[in-house]
């Protein structure tokens, strides 16, 4: 084999000391405060983690709605005004419940002219039903309700001058609710 060429790095002396850069520890950085801020950051995770799955999972809501108002909305009971014309539809199949009806609201003070009983040309009205005209005829109107043993309470100007003019009107419709033993899933729309 051939003998390698001699150079000037040769003739160095051989130090048995270290060479190249050395670097020292740096301040303030020892094994307890790297495993602390790796416990804390760890558990940061952790927790956003859950909570992060607790958002998707539905169990909790990051900005829930106001709760309404645990008060008791005081329900009106309504102004029973003999001075209001009445027109009673009977939209059921049974006979006679008009003048029942219509009886009920003379013997509780109605003078007999302003009490008008009548069929309805429909007989599957759903829920018995007591129609206003102007919004200051509400309270007539659940009054009357309360005073045929309850019923709905709706605006509708759908018998607008059934009758004469200038006189205050509430129109109730017999349903099928006042029927005994009659099914009541048909659609409710005013009877004619």
């Amino acid at each position: 084999m051939s003998k390698p060429i001699r150079d000037r790095f040769d003739d160095v002396p051989r130090s048995s000391g270290r060479v190249g850069a050395h670097r020292a520890e740096a301040p303030g950085m020892n094994g307890w405060v790297v495993l602390l801020w790796s416990f804390v950051a760890a558990l940061v995770l952790v927790i956003a983690g859950i909570f992060g799955s607790l958002i998707v999972m539905g169990r909790i809501t990051p900005f829930p709605e106001a709760m309404p108002s645990l008060t008791p909305i005081p329900e009106e009971t309504g102004v029973v005004d003999t001075s209001y014309s009445v027109m009673i539809l009977n939209a059921t199949a049974d006979e006679g419940l008009d003048e029942q009806m219509r009886e009920v609201l003379i013997t509780n003070g109605w003078p007999g002219e302003t009490v008008f009983a009548s069929d309805s040309t429909s007989e599957d009205f759903t829920t018995t039903t007591v129609y206003y005209v102007a919004e200051d005829d509400e309270l007539a109107a659940i009054g009357l309700a309360g005073l045929i043993g309850g019923a709905d309470v709706q605006q509708s100007d759908f018998y607008l001058g059934e009758t004469e003019e200038g006189q205050k009107q509430l129109t109730v419709v017999i349903g099928l609710d006042r029927m005994s033993g009659a099914a009541t899933d048909v659609e409710e729309t005013p009877a004619p």
